[in-house]
């Protein structure tokens, strides 16, 4: 499995030379990682908003049929008769 970030990269040494992972581990996730350009530090996925959100998303009304005017109810009071 080949390192994520700089700061992986950094923390599996310090466990190498604690004694904490064998030297062979350590050469299997550096030769995965090659020579690829690794960010300092990689945020967690709750942070990124990749599956838990902040805010519901905003409804968006779907385009059915449009809409059409209310319809306004004939009186059927009393009318003026013109003469």
């Amino acid at each position: 499995m080949p390192f994520k970030s700089k700061a992986q990269r950094r923390k599996f040494a310090e466990l190498l030379v604690k004694g904490e992972i064998s030297e062979e581990t350590f050469e299997e996730w550096n030769r995965e990682t090659g020579t690829a350009k690794l960010p300092d530090r990689v945020k967690s996925a709750s942070k990124r908003g990749s599956k838990a959100r902040s805010k519901p998303a905003k409804h968006t009304r779907t385009k059915t049929a449009p809409r059409t005017p209310k319809r306004r109810s004939k009186k059927t009071g009393s009318r003026r008769k013109s003469t």
